[in-house]
């Protein structure tokens, strides 16, 4: 299977922005593990702008774009450290991708993306993919990394997308403010009702909400592949997703 896995900031860090490292560990040791029987990974991680927060020693999330992307440049260091330093434990080379919007508009842009991406698969490579934070703008910005996971994932051809965020799956409510939420396990259709249980923005520190996650599900249903929404709280739980595990919530691609 070629499988792409979005990780949130939520997931990546503790609330005070720092990195959360047995988290991030186990993270690249279960897709090292995962890689080792035979899968090909792609990760999509977020977490420059939170890395850059907490490195900075800022007291909040910057709400002004130069202020944003100083701090992007500064964590998308730390960020890529961590992962080349991890991935090489277990023998496996990371390469970096940073995207705007308007690689993956633009017609020669995208296929130069997509060939490089299949090249780096084919070697055998770790592609590790985030947002070009630092030079994006509002006009040239994806805008969150779902949908950017989710683009990769098309671009790809993808089997499967993973979304490990701070949430089991999708809920029949709010689950936050709804006792009385069921989870979803499994949706074949985006219906109006699902919709409307989407509710805004996620964390402090993240920019991504279940809206985004339906957005970028419907992108991957379109085009035929599955998507999946799971808690990254423990990433082993990826193992039980290529066991066929009933976990979280599938969307199934349109065939």
């Amino acid at each position: 299977m070629r499988i792409v896995v979005k990780v949130g900031t939520s997931t990546l860090t503790h609330s005070t922005g720092r990195l959360n490292i047995r988290r991030v560990e186990e993270l690249c040791k279960v897709l090292s593990d995962i890689k080792n029987a035979g899968h090909e990974i792609v990760l999509v991680s977020s977490g420059a702008i939170g890395m850059g927060v907490g490195k900075l020693k800022l007291r909040e999330r910057p709400q002004d774009m130069p202020s944003k992307q100083a701090a992007a440049a500064v964590g998308q260091c730390e960020l890529m450290y961590v992962y080349d330093k991890l991935f090489s434990e277990y023998n496996h080379t990371a390469a970096q991708i940073l995207l705007t919007g308007e690689d993956m508009r633009d017609e020669a842009r995208h296929r130069n993306f997509a060939n490089t991406m299949l090249r780096l698969l084919h070697w055998g490579a770790i592609p590790v993919i985030n947002e070009n934070d630092t030079v994006a703008t509002d006009e040239i910005a994806v805008g969150d990394n779902d949908t950017l996971s989710a683009l990769v994932a098309v671009s790809v051809k993808a089997d499967l997308l993973v979304l490990l965020s701070d949430i089991n799956g999708l809920y029949t409510a709010d689950p936050h403010t709804h006792k009385d939420a069921l989870l979803i396990d499994e949706v074949r259709e985006l219906t109006p009702e699902l919709l409307s249980a989407a509710g805004g923005s996620g964390s402090a520190l993240g920019t991504g909400g279940m809206a985004t996650k339906l957005s970028a599900a419907r992108l991957c249903m379109e085009a035929g592949t599955d998507m999946m929404i799971l808690n990254g709280a423990q990433p082993a739980i990826l193992y039980g997703v290529m066991d066929g595990a009933k976990i979280g919530t599938r969307f199934i691609g349109r065939c």
